[in-house]
């Protein structure tokens, strides 16, 4: 799974539980959401682990410069992806997931903080790749 892919994962769980939070459920059993909150924290789970080699892969990929700050960066990116994944992991084993839970989560530090590493990340390769393709087509 590349990094872009991880990033929609993670995002998109995130967005959903925002909504999902505004519900007011109980749980999540009998509820078409309570099973697709289930499903995107799953597939957000699978996108938080190895985040930090898909960020070296792509910094590898575009060769972006100064590498050096691109790898210390991998570094804070794992250690968040870590503190978010054991949060939606706790979340992930409760027999019912309510409304209340996933809004706690949400206002989770662990995990603004690994959202604000990826809108970081993403605003800055878009900006490396406009550079990349400005620099071809001169």
């Amino acid at each position: 799974m590349n990094l872009e892919t991880r990033c929609e994962a993670i995002e998109s769980c995130y967005e959903f539980m925002l909504a999902y939070a505004a519900q007011g459920l109980p749980d999540d059993a009998g509820s078409p959401a309570g099973s697709q909150v289930r499903e995107l924290l799953v597939r957000a789970t699978a996108a938080l682990t190895g985040l930090g080699e898909a960020f070296a892969a792509t910094v590898r990929d575009e060769a972006l410069q100064p590498a050096e700050r691109y790898y210390a960066f991998i570094d804070v990116l794992e250690r968040d992806a870590r503190s978010a994944l054991a949060a939606m992991d706790l979340v992930l084993a409760q027999p019912g997931i309510s409304s209340q839970v996933i809004d706690n989560l949400n206002a989770s530090i662990h995990l603004r903080a690994l959202l604000t590493d990826l809108f970081l990340l993403d605003e800055i390769l878009k900006l490396q790749r406009i550079r990349a393709q400005s620099a071809t087509s001169i």
